[in-house]
């Protein structure tokens, strides 16, 4: 999942590659990838719906609260919702390369 501190993180690298290309002082270094970034966020959504399945099998048994099991299955779904806004995002960008004129 796309956490907030993620969100920070990214949001200070950009602002600190725009003062250095302002500032005219050396280059700016060159974060990760787009591919990395869609399967770090792939990673955190399987994770965190492996952990809400995990939440639920132990709350069948008896062994977590109820609590825990909603927390893990809200944390899956915002996971999922956020990766398939990214989704949607990237496919409206790619139709609207394929529509530029030549």
């Amino acid at each position: 999942m796309l956490s907030p501190m993620m969100a920070a993180r990214a949001y200070a690298a950009v602002q600190n590659q725009g003062s250095k290309a302002v500032g005219g002082g050396a280059p700016a270094e060159e974060g990760p990838d787009f591919g990395q970034m869609v399967s770090h966020a792939m990673n955190d959504l399987v994770s965190s719906s492996k952990m809400a399945e995990h939440q639920m099998a132990a709350h069948t048994q008896g062994k977590a609260e109820l609590v825990d099991v909603v927390t893990s299955i809200s944390s899956a779904q915002a996971s999922l919702e956020t990766m398939m806004a990214v989704r949607d995002q990237v496919i409206s960008a790619y139709q609207s390369i394929l529509n530029m004129p030549i």
